[in-house]
């Protein structure tokens, strides 16, 4: 069985895929586009006024907020990977093909907090398809209703 990803080659096309997950799952979705290497996060050293990478190119970065429980957002980056936060966790360097299915796991009940005793902590676990599966620690005190919620 075939487990791999929709490619998404740029900002653009992840965003309407997101927008689609968005649909299906009737959530709300907020979307801020960042074009230009003066505006894109990863591009701060560029230099007053210069809009275009070396190769002539237009960065393109977009932050993705969603509606509902759990809150996530997604920061999109130029280079193909992606920033998402969920209920507070930051999960860093998604590929950017992956951030789909990762919003489909964490809205269908796939996403779980694994407890341990020692030493004690708390671990966000997002499996994916194709047996890929992010984790994230996550301390003791901060865990929200939604993440209480899902303590296995």
């Amino acid at each position: 069985m075939d487990h791999s990803f929709p490619h998404l080659s740029t900002t653009e096309q992840a965003v309407a895929a997101l927008r689609e997950v968005a649909r299906e799952l009737n959530l709300e979705i907020e979307v801020t586009h960042d074009i230009g290497a003066d505006r894109t996060s990863r591009r701060s050293h560029a230099g007053m006024g210069v809009t275009t990478d070396p190769d002539g190119s237009l960065p393109h970065e977009a932050y993705v907020e969603l509606g509902g429980t759990p809150r996530i957002d997604v920061r999109l980056f130029p280079e193909g990977d992606a920033r998402i936060t969920v209920e507070g966790v930051e999960f860093h360097d998604i590929p950017r093909d992956e951030v789909p299915a990762f919003l489909r796991s964490c809205h269908s009940g796939l996403a779980h907090v694994r407890g341990r005793r020692f030493p004690p902590g708390y671990r966000l676990v997002v499996p994916l398809p194709g047996d890929r599966t992010y984790k994230e620690f996550l301390p003791m005190i901060g865990l929200t209703r939604w993440l209480s919620s899902r303590v296995r």
